[in-house]
C-alpha cells in the first residue's frame, strides 16, 4: 500500500501562482496576514524568522525589507528558486533550504517568529508536523499559522449538494476534484487545542474569505466587490465568522 506523502508543488507551480497569488482573493489574504504581523514588521529589533514552507515568499520578503534575518525552506525546488530570485532582485539575503519543514526543524535554532503558512493541509501528518515545527519557536516568541479550514470545506460542499453529501457523511471528500484542493484541511478547534497543549496562547485569530467563497458566480458578478470586502473586513475577526473563513490565521505566543 502506498503511504500518503506531503504535496510537492513542482508540477503545479504555474497553476498555483495563477489561481492563488494572481487574484483579488490572494491579495486579500496577504493584506490580512500583513495586518496580523504588523508589529513584527515594525519591530526596531532585528528578528530571527523562519518561513517554514515559504512558497513564493511574499511575507518573508516583506519582513526582510525591514532588516529581519530570514531562514526559508520549501519541499518544492521550483518554489524555493522563485523565492531566492525575489530576494536577489530586491538585494536582500536569506538562508534557503530545499527541505521539508518538519525534517529541517531539528537542524535549526529557536526563532523569534516562525511562519507556517498554507502548509499544514498539504502534509501527510498535519498535527504531528505542527508540533515539530512549533518546537522551533523560542519562549516568548511567536508562531504565525495559516491553514485551510475544514469547516469551510464541509460547508461549501454541503451547499453544492449532489454526490458530495454522501462523501461528506463517510468522510471521504478529502482532496477530491481540483489538484489544488488540499487533502488534509483542519478544524480550527482542533488546531487551537493542539496549540494550547503545546504551550501557546493565541493573540490574533482571523478568518480569510469568510463570505467570498460561499457566493455563487452570479452573485459575485451582480454585486459590488468593494462592498463584499467591506463585509469581509467587518466580520473576519469576529467569533463564529472567523472560523468559517476559507483560511484561518492564528498568531500564537509560546508561553513555556
Amino acid at each position: 500500500m502506498k503511504l500518503p506523502q506531503d504535496q510537492n508543488f513542482d508540477t503545479l507551480i504555474d497553476k498555483f501562482a495563477q489561481r492563488v497569488y494572481e487574484t483579488r482573493k490572494g491579495d486579500w489574504r496577504l493584506k490580512l496576514l500583513k495586518e496580523d504581523l504588523q508589529d513584527f514588521y515594525q519591530s526596531p529589533d532585528s528578528l530571527n524568522i523562519w518561513d517554514a514552507g515559504c512558497g513564493f515568499a511574499q511575507i518573508s520578503l516583506w519582513l526582510a525589507t525591514q532588516g529581519h534575518q530570514l531562514t526559508l525552506c520549501d519541499l518544492s525546488a521550483k518554489m524555493l528558486n522563485h523565492a531566492q530570485q525575489l530576494f536577489a532582485e530586491s538585494n536582500l539575503t536569506g538562508q534557503f533550504h530545499h527541505q521539508a519543514a518538519q525534517n529541517l526543524a531539528p537542524q535549526l535554532p529557536k526563532f523569534d517568529l516562525v511562519l507556517f503558512h498554507a502548509v499544514l493541509e498539504w502534509l501527510a501528518q498535519p498535527l504531528p508536523s505542527l508540533e515539530i515545527v512549533s518546537n522551533n519557536v523560542k519562549v516568548g516568541g511567536y508562531l504565525s499559522l495559516l491553514f485551510y479550514n475544514r469547516n469551510a470545506m464541509v460547508y461549501t460542499n454541503t451547499l453544492k449538494g449532489d454526490w458530495r453529501w454522501k462523501n461528506l457523511l463517510n468522510d471521504s471528500y478529502m482532496g477530491k476534484g481540483s489538484k489544488l484542493t488540499p487533502p488534509n484541511p483542519q478544524y480550527p478547534h482542533e488546531v487551537l487545542e493542539q496549540l494550547q497543549n503545546l504551550g501557546f496562547s493565541v493573540t490574533a485569530h482571523t478568518g480569510i474569505r469568510v463570505f467570498h467563497d460561499y457566493l455563487s458566480k452570479d452573485t459575485l458578478q451582480q454585486s459590488s466587490e468593494s462592498e463584499l470586502f467591506e463585509l469581509e473586513y467587518r466580520y473576519c475577526r469576529m467569533p463564529t465568522y472567523r472560523d468559517m473563513g476559507r483560511y484561518v490565521h492564528l498568531l500564537a505566543r509560546r508561553e513555556h
